[in-house]
C-alpha cells in the first residue's frame, strides 16, 4: 500500500470529515494497493487526551556533534559502533556525550553549527 495523499482537516477534501469528527480528526490519508487496484480513505483521530510529563534527560544522554576528518576510518568505525549518526548539514556525528567521554572524544566536539 502506497499512500499518495495526507490531507490536514481544513483542507479541501477533509470538510466533511471535519463535520463528522470535529476537534478530534488529525488528517485524512488516502491508501492504494495497485495489485488488488483498492483505493482507502483512512482517517487519524484523537480518542483519549491527558498530561503527560516528559522524562527528563540526563546529562549522559544528551546529544552532541563530533567532527572526525575523512581518512581518520578507525575513529569513523569507532563512532558508528557507539551508535553514532552522520548529520550531512553539520558534516559531524550526532553521538551521546558519555559515549564521547568513554571514547576519549571530548576536543573533538562541535560547539556551534560550523567548523
Amino acid at each position: 500500500m502506497r499512500i499518495r495523499v495526507t490531507l490536514h482537516p481544513h483542507q479541501r477534501g477533509a470538510h466533511k470529515l471535519l463535520a463528522q469528527y470535529g476537534d478530534r480528526l488529525v488528517c485524512v490519508r488516502y491508501r492504494y494497493d495497485e495489485q488488488l487496484k483498492k483505493r482507502w480513505k483512512m482517517v487519524e483521530l484523537i480518542v483519549e487526551e491527558g498530561p503527560w510529563d516528559p522524562p527528563k534527560q540526563q546529562a549522559s544522554e544528551s546529544l552532541v556533534f563530533v567532527h572526525v576528518a575523512l581518512p581518520e576510518v578507525e575513529i569513523r568505525r569507532q563512532v558508528k559502533r557507539a551508535g553514532g549518526v552522520w548529520d550531512p548539514h553539520r558534516r559531524a556525528w550526532e553521538l551521546r556525550s558519555d559515549r564521547v567521554k568513554a571514547l576519549g572524544l571530548e576536543s573533538r566536539i562541535v560547539r556551534s553549527a560550523g567548523f
